[in-house]
């Protein structure tokens, strides 16, 4: 019995130590090898509905330079305004962007406009990455 009460703590221990490398492999090959967890397509249209062409771009972080704009993005940043948020009544312009991808590994598929006050707020959270990816 004594035997099996030394011998435990040192298989403990063996275990630990073989998780933790096995942790520190999984995380780097995942970096090597995989794919960006940000990786956007933004579209920014100056005139809403006008003949003005729309701009689009592909954002891929890291190594865009739209990427410092995007760190500093939540993918709540990308949620419409709920249906029960009273939103004053302001003509903020008739531009026009939608995102679609991923950002941070999570799927965003989001319209912006600048038709009321809530809609604008949500323009100027995203309005750095729109400058630079449009």
């Amino acid at each position: 019995m004594r035997s099996v009460v030394v011998m435990a703590p040192r298989t403990l221990l063996c275990c630990l130590v073989l998780l933790g490398l096995c942790g520190c492999g999984a995380e780097s090959a995942r970096d090597e090898g995989s794919a960006p967890a940000t990786r956007l397509t933004v579209r920014v249209d100056p005139d809403g509905k006008g003949p003005e062409p729309a701009a689009q771009s592909r954002v891929t972080c890291p190594g865009d330079p739209a990427c410092a704009a995007v760190a500093k993005l939540r993918p709540a940043d990308f949620e419409p305004v709920p249906g029960d948020v009273a939103c004053t009544e302001q003509f903020g312009g008739p531009q026009t962007a939608t995102v679609t991808g991923t950002l941070d590994g999570r799927d965003v598929d989001a319209r912006f406009a600048r038709t009321n006050g809530c809609e604008i707020a949500r323009w100027e959270k995203v309005s750095a990455m729109l400058a630079e990816a449009g």
